[in-house]
């Protein structure tokens, strides 16, 4: 298993546990955060782009895959906004491998890990056209004025999926 911390920083030497802001999580444990490489798709974005990742699971059905991939052999889909386009594009990443070893599995759908002791890098690389780098992994990309309406649908799904950064999305449109 390869684990991996994406960054928009090019000189992280060590990475030290934070304390999480999430409210499902214990407040006096420190955290070190990884993706494992399945995952990695959804987060070759800018920090903040406001995304909604999915991908085929064990208990997605036939429907949904037609419903949600227009690629009969894409397994993975990645919906963005369109004001972030240009941002993407002009984002580089820097992509940080540890040491899997001191990492658990914190979330099995969204491939996080999580170490409790500070990490040191075994390898940086560099990705600078983020779109390519998503099309290699075999991601369906899709661009949307407005993510709620498909961040609604693929929670009532069968696929597994992520919602990252929905605090920086466009407000959710009432009909």
């Amino acid at each position: 298993m390869r684990l991996f911390h994406v960054s928009e920083q090019p000189d992280i030497i060590e990475f030290e546990p934070r304390i999480p802001d999430r409210n499902d999580l214990d407040k006096n444990v420190g955290l070190v955060w990884a993706i494992d490489d399945f995952h990695l798709s959804n987060f070759l974005t800018p920090r903040n782009c406001p995304r909604v990742g999915y991908h085929i699971g064990q208990e997605t059905t036939e429907q949904d895959k037609t419903d949600f991939f227009s690629t009969p052999s894409a397994s993975h889909g990645l919906l963005l906004e369109h004001k972030w386009y240009d941002i993407v594009k002009s984002t580089t990443l820097y992509i940080y491998e540890f040491d899997p070893a001191d990492f658990t599995l914190q979330d099995a759908a969204a491939g996080y890990h999580v170490a409790t002791k500070k990490q040191t890098p075994l390898a940086i690389y560099e990705f600078s056209d983020l779109f390519s780098e998503l099309i290699k992994r075999n991601v369906e990309i899709r661009l949307v004025d407005n993510l709620w309406h498909f961040a609604d649908k693929v929670k009532s799904s069968t696929l597994d999926w992520s919602l990252c950064r929905m605090a920086y999305a466009q407000p959710k449109k009432t009909s």
